[in-house]
């Protein structure tokens, strides 16, 4: 098929999408609608910063010859930057199809699945449930209640109670959020194909790389050293493990040889975790026998801090066009 016929195709394909449809860019993740299409161009206006741009023509056609020319699909990672949007309307197309996991849009005789997702309907409270095996929330839910019961911009006139508890829920929260983190990251590691930094309504993370050293073995290292002009006896070093093994068999005590200081901390000792998942059933059932003047606010508070969050954290990266 032409760039021409692929090209009017595309443009029936996007007139025909409904208004809350949604496009997501299959590096950076921004959600998009489509909303004008014209003969020389598509008019997009990105949800999370509020950002409308028209994507040309003639790029359309650019990136049809590229995937044209790559038969085991194109690689996403050689566009330039902020041309990701660009596939993903493409893969409207009943012919093209972005595989993220592969970070390549392919072209298909037979047809591909649309990429359109729907637009995201508000959660009700009858849509809220528990997340199943997800500890950090249950944790967090009772460190909110925590925090709301208490005045915590003053802790230091708390109880030594509160301040247990507070200590308590929050290594708590520290510890699960840590390990659901890093399950995140794993899986975002695998989603990250380049360099540049992806951005959600939140932040933004990057694809990074670190360099860890160990040393050869000892007498390699040593040999190659002295082949080299060095005395061993330069890089020679102290074994604390070797000295604290002659520790225990000489009269020398552990201040003779090491500079000892010591300080204090809190450690948490145990966890009640009867009393954390009495308390974690009382809230469940507290919110579940809200009235719904109450849910309502609670809502309106929600949406106007997300409207706070949404403010300080987004940003605009061109000029709104009129489509």
């Amino acid at each position: 098929m032409s760039f021409t016929a692929s090209w009017r195709t595309l443009l029936e394909e996007l007139d025909a999408l409904p208004e809350s449809a949604m496009l997501i860019t299959p590096l950076s993740h921004h959600r998009f609608r489509i909303t004008d299409v014209q003969d020389s161009r598509v008019i997009i206006h990105f949800e999370d910063r509020d950002e409308t741009r028209p994507l040309q023509r003639d790029q359309f056609e650019t990136l049809y010859r590229r995937i044209e020319d790559a038969p085991d699909g194109f690689d996403l990672d050689r566009l330039p930057p902020d041309a990701d949007p660009y596939p993903a309307v493409w893969s409207v197309h009943p012919r093209f199809e972005v595989d993220e996991d592969g970070s390549v849009i392919t072209q298909s005789e037979a047809g591909t699945a649309t990429q359109v997702v729907g637009a995201k309907e508000e959660p009700t409270d009858e849509d809220r449930t528990e997340p199943d095996g997800l500890d950090v929330y249950s944790d967090a839910l009772l460190l909110i209640d925590a925090l709301e019961r208490h005045d915590v911009t003053a802790p230091s006139e708390l109880e030594t109670d509160a301040l247990v508890n507070l200590y308590t829920l929050l290594s708590d929260v520290q510890r699960d959020a840590n390990e659901f983190r890093q399950e995140v990251a794993d899986i975002l590691l695998a989603r990250l194909h380049h360099d540049r930094p992806v951005s959600g309504q939140y932040g933004s993370v990057q694809r990074t790389s670190r360099r860890n050293r160990s040393l050869k073995d000892d007498e390699e290292v040593l040999e190659r050293l002295e082949n080299a002009g060095i005395d061993r006896r330069r890089v020679l070093s102290v074994d604390r493990s070797k000295v604290d093994e002659a520790l225990e068999v000489t009269t020398l005590s552990e201040s003779d040889v090491y500079e000892v200081e010591e300080s204090e901390y809190v450690r948490k000792a145990e966890v009640d975790e009867d009393v954390k998942e009495s308390r974690l059933q009382g809230l469940k059932d507290r919110l579940a026998a809200s009235e719904e003047d109450e849910t309502n606010q609670l809502r309106a508070e929600i949406e106007e801090l997300e409207e706070r969050i949404d403010d300080l954290t987004s940003f605009r990266t061109g000029t709104e066009i009129q489509g």
